[in-house]
């Protein structure tokens, strides 16, 4: 069956509700519709409908005198029931406009919002669902949110991956009828809190409208995540706290700009690859009543969904008329809405053809790299989907940042002891440059996480080896098995202080190494302050305190937040902690061009030396030095995950005329980390085990004469290497280019929604 050729509107703008002084225009793009009326809902659900004209684009427009802001309507779209041709238009259900602007009202699941029998898929149900459905709102204009005075580079980024009413529904400082809501997200306490932690950029979990799938609410929960959009461009209307006849957009135009006023950009979670309407066997609420095959990919014989997502249905955005709704949806989250940037959920959807091929040079990404207002946005890709060849992790290209699963994975295994070597150690602290360092890509191009909503917490990630979903009502069978995790020794929380310790040992070790990679570092809201979800690493259905944010944590958990804090500032006031492009190996040289007799990035073993080959084939290594440096400045990172205690000596002259241990993962007892200590190049500390030290290096921003070397191993082995040589005769390997592990091309549930 061949997929219907469907003509494009002319004029995308004017799809939606538009009020003007005289009343507001409604436009519904349909073109194989043979009827359209809008039905006028009044608050006891009684309707006046109107029909609409038809243009030869397939949009249907009528203009209503008198109509204005508030108002509540819905369409009737009439046409063929074919389902072999991928119609089922049934006017008996009354259907969402797509680019309503506000969206009230909910789902009754008992209620007839199927466009079939419950007898047969494909025999059309009669009954009106107007009792069962929610409505489209008319919105008038209001002016847009103050903008940031300047949106943040990506290389200055801090992401954080927080839901909107989780992180303030506990909040002590909110008032209790804001907590949950926009309004508490801008409270000045939270807004501040955000600010203090170093934190530049918040990613909210999905506040597109949502609803509720319908097996979610049969067992009594909600879709707590909201990965499952009914309106691209209304917020969701339960996050409001003055109500849900356009309050719901004013109230988030003013969270925008609280937060813009302190400096936080705003990134929105976006579902654009499914929608909430389900399978053709799930509700009807908008989009095929409208067209089945006009927004939906559909398989060869146009009856039943094809599916890439998981979640019962994909979003064509081969399709003109699709593709451009998706694109004035984020156009108008940016100009209207005020945010600056978006993470896609599944986007390799979003870049199938009509073949449902992944095509890396489709339309979606050509025109928003064209677009003057989406070109200058923060763009995220989720890069994969469940369909075939949809795994696309490094493939996006310029103007674009990637979720890096590698690098959550390797993160997790190496802090439990499941990798060998340091090898792959060195790739991620330098970018992934095994998958990221190609076709000019910047080094922010690699979004480095741990934990995401999506999983254990950071503090599960070291509390439990197993899921714990019994909450979730499907007898622990849902949420990824492959969890890379490690109890320390007991499964659950314990009153045991030595695991206790061991626990936040590793968390601080597992926050350190995020935040020190070169990347775009994404921090999972309340990691910082040991968040627990109690085992659940699937917890989308879980509106509850297991899901909301507990701010009690933060005083048990003080040393991670304290570790957190100190490291987004020194990442915030050095950039060399956070380079845009790759790092390399070249020589640094003064202002005259001479050279300073020191790298811009080295890697050395405990010794003092520089790393050669015998150390990087070394499986049992554990320890790893990274040095840092420009014409003004220099940094010492040293990590060893090994269990047991170790001698590092650091590195001699010219790397460095001295060093001040700036942060560190280890107890407060362990070390003293103040800038006013300087430790002499060559120096020898004891380094307990799993343990990270970062450390100012002093260094000369002018040529000077080479002064005697300092700290030369007693090593015999090694005696014909200087550690202050930066020379080719010096054991080494190429830093940033050191053998890696390949990167198996699979995703796993793990990397699901």
């Amino acid at each position: 069956m061949t997929r219907p050729d469907l003509p494009r509107p002319t004029d995308s703008s004017i799809l939606g509700a538009t009020v003007t002084d005289a009343g507001t225009r409604f436009a519904l793009w349909s073109p194989r519709a043979t009827r359209v009326e809008l039905a006028l809902v009044g608050s006891d659900r009684r309707q006046v409908n109107h029909d609409m004209t038809r243009s030869t684009d397939g949009v249907w427009t009528v203009f209503v005198p008198g109509v204005g802001a508030e108002q509540r309507y819905g369409y009737r779209v009439h046409g063929p029931w074919s389902p072999d041709t991928g119609q089922r238009f049934n006017p008996a259900k009354l259907l969402l406009d797509p680019y309503a602007r506000a969206i009230t009202g909910g789902v009754d699941y008992s209620g007839p919002i199927s466009d079939h029998t419950v007898d047969n898929n494909f025999t059309p149900d009669p009954t009106d669902s107007f009792a069962a459905v929610p409505l489209s709102v008319v919105v008038a204009d209001t002016p847009p949110p103050i903008p940031l005075p300047e949106r943040p580079k990506l290389e200055d980024l801090v992401l954080y991956e927080t839901h909107l009413k989780g992180y303030t529904r506990l909040h002590p400082a909110v008032p209790e009828h804001l907590r949950g809501t926009y309004a508490g997200l801008a409270y000045p306490a939270v807004v501040q809190s955000i600010s203090d932690l170093g934190i530049n950029a918040v990613q909210l979990l999905p506040v597109q409208h949502f609803v509720s799938e319908p097996f979610t609410v049969g067992r009594g929960l909600t879709n707590f995540w909201g990965y499952n959009t009914l309106g691209f461009f209304a917020p969701h209307a339960p996050y409001s706290s003055a109500g849900t006849l356009g309050e719901q957009v004013r109230e988030f135009k003013a969270m925008v700009s609280a937060l813009h006023s302190a400096g936080i950009a705003v990134i929105l979670d976006v579902v654009y690859n499914h929608t909430a309407e389900g399978g053709h066997e799930g509700p009807t609420l908008s989009f095929r009543g409208i067209d089945h095959a006009g927004y939906y990919r559909l398989t060869n014989d146009l009856r039943n969904d094809y599916d890439v997502t998981g979640c019962g249905n994909a979003v064509d955005t081969s399709v003109d008329g699709v593709l451009d709704l998706v694109l004035d949806s984020l156009r108008y989250w940016v100009t209207e809405m005020g945010v600056d940037g978006f993470r896609f959920d599944l986007c390799t959807t979003l870049i199938r053809d009509e073949f449902h091929h992944v095509d890396q040079a489709h339309e979606f990404k050509r025109r928003i790299a064209e677009d003057p207002v989406l070109s200058e946005a923060i763009m995220i890709s989720e890069p994969w989907d469940l369909g075939p060849y949809g795994y696309q992790v490094g493939r996006w290209g310029q103007g674009w940042a990637e979720w890096n699963d590698r690098y959550r994975g390797f993160t997790r295994d190496f802090w439990r002891n499941a990798i060998p070597g340091v090898q792959e150690l060195a790739t991620r602290l330098v970018g992934s440059t095994d998958i990221f360092d190609h076709d000019g890509r910047p080094a922010t191009s690699s979004v480095n996480f741990v934990t995401a909503h999506d999983g254990f917490t950071m503090r599960d990630v070291v509390t439990y080896d197993l899921k714990h979903n019994e909450a979730n009502g499907e007898r622990n069978r849902d949420g990824a098995d492959d969890n890379r995790s490690w109890n320390h020794g007991f499964e659950g929380d314990t009153d045991d202080a030595v695991i206790t310790e061991a626990r936040h040992r590793t968390t601080r070790n597992m926050m350190a190494t995020m935040l020190l990679s070169t990347g775009t570092p994404m921090i999972l809201a309340g990691d910082e302050m040991g968040r627990t979800q109690q085992g659940n690493n699937n917890a989308y259905c879980q509106d509850s305190p297991l899901s909301w944010v507990d701010w009690h944590t933060s005083e048990e958990w003080g040393d991670q937040l304290d570790l957190t804090r100190t490291l987004l500032r020194l990442r915030r006031e050095h950039p060399i902690l956070r380079p845009r492009d790759f790092r390399s190996s070249t020589e640094i040289v003064d202002a005259e061009g001479r050279g300073l007799g020191r790298r811009a990035s080295a890697w050395f073993f405990e010794t003092g030396w520089e790393m050669g080959i015998p150390e990087w084939n070394d499986s049992g290594r554990r320890s790893l030095g990274l040095y840092l440096s420009d014409v003004d400045e220099a940094f010492y990172i040293f990590i060893h995950s090994g269990d047991w205690d170790t001698t590092l000596r650091l590195p001699g002259e010219p790397w460095a005329r001295g060093y001040a241990l700036v942060a560190h993962t280890g107890r407060a007892d362990e070390f003293v980390a103040e800038t006013a200590v300087t430790l002499a190049p060559g120096s020898v500390l004891e380094v307990p085990g799993r343990t990270i030290l970062v450390f100012q290096a002093d260094v000369p921003s002018e040529y000077t004469e080479p002064a005697p070397i300092v700290g030369a191993a007693d090593d015999p082995a090694t005696e014909s290497a200087s550690a202050g040589q930066p020379e080719a005769e010096s054991r080494q390997a190429d830093g940033p280019t050191a053998p890696t592990t390949e990167a198996e091309p699979t995703a796993s549930a793990l990397d699901a929604v």
